[in-house]
């Protein structure tokens, strides 16, 4: 679903991915995990083009990521994301927030994007705010409301960038709630996260990044457990101790 082939990525003179080859299948989720400066978000956004590479190729479901333009819009239409700020639009109801891309750039009928958004807000369940503003809610709750909203567009890929960094410790379990039933629901997702937790749980394989390079991958169980790497070793040490 996913294919990223040689590529690097130069911010000026930093280089910040070195090398990235990864496959990920269609339904697979993968967990991203590493030191902070260690390049995670910057594959994550390299995906949809947020980033642009500076070498090699991306490929989505088979097509290359183009450089600009109409196709690069279609193909973003595809690749679903989920910041860590919400980035909803303040001045519209969370109803018309989860509306909106399908109405302006699917073209869908205008009922039949609500309905649509309806459910989605039923599933992230929020159903009961669709008409208040994102003021209105907690933190946890706007999050849910940009997987909704993400949901929307009906994407092949998710793409989940630190999703939980920026909410209190209390609302973190419902955004990951939901993240683990679309993982069990079969949606293929690259999710970038320090919620160890979350990648024990519902990941099928994670990857450990450190100085923009892919270091090891493995599934959760090898990874957590057994963890060939010293970088990863002295990662994870520091992390799970506490």
């Amino acid at each position: 679903m996913v294919s990223m082939s040689g590529v690097q990525k130069h911010f000026g003179t930093h280089h910040v991915l070195k090398d990235i080859d990864l496959q990920i299948a269609p339904r697979e989720v993968v967990v991203v995990v590493g030191p902070s400066g260690s390049g995670k978000s910057t594959l994550c956004r390299c995906i949809n083009r947020l980033e642009t590479i500076s070498d090699g190729t991306i490929s989505v479901d088979g097509v290359e990521l183009p450089a600009e333009g109409k196709a690069l819009a279609q193909l973003r239409a595809e690749v679903g994301m989920v910041f860590q700020s919400f980035n909803l639009f303040a001045h519209r109801t969370i109803l018309d927030n989860v509306a909106l891309a399908p109405i302006t750039v699917l073209r869908q009928p205008k009922a039949e994007a609500r309905r649509h958004a309806m459910e989605l807000l039923e599933r992230v369940g929020i159903a009961d705010k669709a008409h208040q503003f994102p003021a209105q809610l907690s933190g946890g709750q706007q999050q849910r409301a940009a997987i909704a909203r993400a949901l929307a567009m009906k994407p092949k890929v998710m793409l989940f960038d630190e999703p939980t960094s920026a909410l209190d410790p209390e609302m973190v379990s419902e955004v990951l709630d939901v993240m683990t039933d679309l993982a069990a629901e079969g949606m293929t997702m690259v999710v970038v996260t320090h919620e160890m937790g979350f990648a024990r749980k519902a990941a099928d394989r994670v990857i450990f990044m450190d100085d923009g390079r892919i270091v090891e991958q493995n599934s959760p169980a090898e990874f957590f457990d057994n963890a060939s790497s010293p970088r990863a070793q002295a990662f994870l040490s520091k992390i799970l101790s506490h």
